[in-house]
């Protein structure tokens, strides 16, 4: 799956990444929608859809762009795997505009089980699009869930790395969404108490600046009345240099040489949730 992305030129590529980041919320913010305001499913549901989401969203642009759907992980691939730092920027863009328009999409289609379960707007279903410390009413601060960020993101882009890596056990290359799907699905299974697991600065910032157009007036704040709409910005791109730092000091300075590096790094294939 070795490509060469400058064939597409920036515009194709912003337009791979915002498609398929709007893919990804999609499915992510519908599923959150639906548990939260209609008592259909539960986290299981949640976080099945949310993996799902990468998956496919990865399937709709990986050919294009790259499929990073996330700018943790395209700050990550311009440290670690030589992506263009020119590209970063309007990359984290694209995915953010892609976020924001799913999320109205989300908004728009679920406005009547929403005004019914929360007539007020209010932070009991401002979860639906952003994330919240402790999801909004767990015993857990500010700090705490940027710990969390740290943490959930490094676990993200350190597997991510020895996914698309060919010299390590890699899967075929028709597979590697597959499988950060199911990444997905497990950091969000053992990760999403404290902070939701956005692991994703575009996920959250997207669905948040769309929440609070559509009348959620405390969106860019916590369940604390604290500002948090920076904690899942910030603390994801920390987290993403920390597990790719920890993926080249660690496993790949000692993997066999004579084969290449990368199989699908920052030119190739790099997704995220």
């Amino acid at each position: 799956m070795v490509r060469n992305l400058k064939a597409h030129g920036l515009v194709g590529e912003m337009a791979a990444e915002f498609v398929g980041t709007m893919i990804l919320i999609l499915f992510g913010c519908g599923v959150v929608a639906q548990v939260v305001a209609a008592g259909i499913g539960d986290h299981d549901s949640i976080a099945w859809a949310w993996g799902f989401g990468v998956t496919l969203g990865v399937y709709v642009a990986s050919r294009i762009s790259g499929a990073h759907l996330n700018p943790a992980v395209t700050v990550a691939l311009a440290v670690f795997k030589g992506f263009e730092w020119r590209k970063v920027a309007p990359y984290a863009l694209a995915q953010t505009a892609g976020a924001f328009l799913a999320a109205l999409l989300v908004r728009w289609n679920y406005t009547e089980v929403l005004n019914a379960k929360d007539p007020g707007l209010t932070i009991k279903t401002q979860g639906v699009f952003s994330t919240l410390p402790g999801n909004g009413t767990l015993p857990v601060g500010d700090w705490g869930a940027f710990r969390d960020q740290i943490i959930g993101t490094a676990i993200l882009v350190l597997v991510i790395f020895a996914i698309t890596d060919l010299r390590n056990t890699s899967p075929g290359a028709n597979l590697a969404p597959v499988v950060v799907g199911f990444l997905v699905v497990a950091i969000g299974m053992a990760w999403g108490t404290d902070a939701g697991y956005a692991i994703n600065p575009a996920r959250d910032f997207g669905p948040r600046f769309a929440s609070w157009l559509t009348g959620y007036d405390t969106a860019w704040s916590d369940q604390y009345g604290f500002p948090y709409w920076w904690i899942p910005i910030v603390a994801p791109v920390i987290g993403a240099v920390i597990g790719g730092a920890i993926y080249k000091f660690f496993i790949e300075r000692y993997l066999p040489a004579g084969e290449p590096l990368d199989a699908m790094p920052a030119k190739d294939f790099e997704p995220a949730n």
